[in-house]
């Protein structure tokens, strides 16, 4: 699949939140769609849509009452950013508008649930040298996999839900 199917597959607010809920644990339709206060036939219509863009796997099978259900993993955000590797091909901007429109969605909901404690803010549109911004792109994304890979199960005792959004992109010159 291509980077504008993922866009799409992601443009949606619950499909979003799916992907943090499943970067956690494997989770089935119907635990998945508790978690999230929507029904199972919603949340397995959206975990389809993710699967088959290859952003999500069914990591187990499980029976249910006489039934089987699938158990859906997010394990792409936590692979390592390699800062020498070329960037992906870009998709265009009408392409990505719905995605970024989805995660402005995402970040209002998740600021009405914001709680006190550590945090940081940042905005910025600066002037670098290239090699600061190689070091910047890959200390955020070192910092993004180590919360996929510490990420547990929703109300894991001992354990509190977080929010990150990060997005770094260089600009066209003036």
């Amino acid at each position: 699949m291509s980077r504008i199917d993922e866009l799409r597959a992601t443009a949606h607010p619950l499909r979003l939140r799916m992907l943090s809920l499943l970067t956690g644990a494997a989770l089935s339709a119907a635990e998945v769609g508790r978690e999230l206060g929507v029904s199972q036939a919603a949340a397995s219509y959206h975990l389809r849509v993710l699967e088959r863009v290859g952003l999500i796997r069914v990591v187990e099978t499980i029976r249910v009452r006489g039934g089987d259900a699938k158990r859906y993993r997010h394990e792409s955000s936590s692979r390592r950013v390699d800062p020498a590797a070329p960037p992906p091909p870009r998709a265009p901007i009408d392409e990505e508008a719905p995605f970024v429109e989805a995660m402005i969605g995402e970040l209002r909901r998740r600021a009405r649930r914001r709680a006190d404690g550590p945090g940081v803010t940042a905005d910025a549109e600066l002037w670098v040298d290239p090699e600061v911004w190689r070091r910047v792109v890959h200390h955020v994304a070192e910092a993004s996999a180590l919360l996929h890979t510490a990420a547990r199960p929703p109300r894991t005792p001992g354990t509190r839900p977080v929010s990150m959004t990060a997005a770094l992109f260089p600009l066209v010159r003036p």
